[in-house]
């Protein structure tokens, strides 16, 4: 087992089963839950999976963050910068309560959907801020995501990894693979440099005479 750390910004889509809940408080309709969780591992393809650390969310939990129905930008369900929505982490994974608009009538349908568990999965929408990578013996390959820039959750009919996603991800593997092959490759030729010139240096041999 091998481990490498890469940071830079990817835009990606995941995808898990949750919990959703609705409740009426106050004459407001909401729908509330965890949009990620922190003990859960995700599988993307063959042997590649990947999980969330604990701290992924704590530096961007301030930002825009939009709540959306399957993705579909024009489908807002709250904001949390209108106070519509908030997002907080605790030790299972991100939770969020979206406060419904009553005159959205998209929205409201949404929120039905969810009392009646016709709907009960989500995907969140971020770029990967930094993240490590670990070559496992077996073979596969397990991204665990350290930190992230949020921008947005979804209430989801059928949420799915994205191709994109996948073929992303493979690529990355692929060409990780590639590197740590070239990185053997090179310290083989040093150290067949270094026996090599060990084999060539001149021998001292020291006879004690008595």
């Amino acid at each position: 087992m091998s481990t490498m750390t890469r940071t830079g910004e990817h835009r990606e889509v995941r995808a898990i089963r949750t919990e959703f809940k609705t409740r009426e408080e106050d004459g407001g309709m909401h729908i509330c839950g965890y949009f990620a969780v922190f003990d859960g591992v995700y599988e993307i393809g063959p042997g590649m999976t990947e999980s969330v650390d604990p701290e992924a969310f704590k530096n961007t939990l301030g930002g825009d963050i939009r709540a959306l129905t399957n993705h579909d930008t024009t489908s807002v369900l709250g904001r949390n910068k209108a106070g519509t929505a908030e997002f907080k982490e605790d030790a299972h994974g991100l939770w969020g309560d979206i406060l419904i608009n009553p005159n959205d009538s998209d929205a409201t349908n949404t929120w039905q959907r969810v009392h009646r568990r016709d709907v009960d999965q989500c995907s969140i929408g971020f770029n990967i801020i930094d993240e490590e990578t670990e070559f496992r013996e077996d073979g596969s390959v397990h991204w665990t995501i350290r930190e992230v820039e949020l921008f947005e959750v979804s209430v989801c009919t059928f949420p799915a990894y994205k191709e994109t996603s996948i073929a992303a991800r493979a690529a990355q593997r692929d060409q990780l693979t590639q590197e740590r092959l070239e990185s053997w490759k090179e310290a083989r030729k040093a150290k067949l440099r270094r026996q090599t010139a060990d084999h060539q240096s001149p021998k001292y041999h020291i006879f004690l005479i008595y």
